[in-house]
């Protein structure tokens, strides 16, 4: 009885840490970079032709 217990116990915790990396990792994905997305390159548009 005690080992099933203990491999129940055993589950739930990997069960709940995989969770928790889960959505460490989701927040992660979703932070803003610290710098702005700006092109390298920018072309110079002109109407008057």
């Amino acid at each position: 009885m005690h080992r099933l217990l203990a491999a129940a116990l055993t589950a739930a915790a990997a069960a709940a840490l995989a969770v928790g990396a889960a959505f460490g990792i989701v927040a992660l994905l979703n932070a803003t970079p610290e710098q702005p997305n700006t092109p390298l390159i920018s072309y110079e548009t002109s109407q008057a032709r």
